[in-house]
């Protein structure tokens, strides 16, 4: 994975108005089948991880949890755990970036 890559989309993707953040936002928006990936740190907490993934797989939507709180934060200038890309775009390039 190319952190470093992954990290600058999700400030493009910020900056574009294409990401939803937070649990509860994020879950709506997994449930109305309308994000095309989803973030999760994998410093967060056991409930979070397991209800945002289970969602993510349930909706056949990818999920990823290779980064930290801080960098995912840091990325969009805000402290998140969690985080939905809203376009297909975007996306596909950060699951790209992602898988190598």
């Amino acid at each position: 994975m190319n952190k470093t890559k992954v990290l600058n989309m999700l400030g493009l993707a910020m900056r574009a108005g294409k990401l939803v953040t937070g649990e509860e936002l994020v879950i709506k928006e997994i449930r109305g089948q309308k994000a095309a990936i989803v973030l999760i740190a994998h410093d967060a907490g056991k409930n979070t991880q397991k209800k945002i993934k289970d969602k993510s797989t349930y909706y056949k939507i990818p999920c990823f949890d290779g980064l930290t709180a801080d960098e995912l934060s840091q990325a969009i200038g805000k402290p998140r755990m969690v985080i939905a890309v809203m376009d297909q775009g975007f996306g596909k390039r950060i699951e790209e970036l992602i898988q190598g």
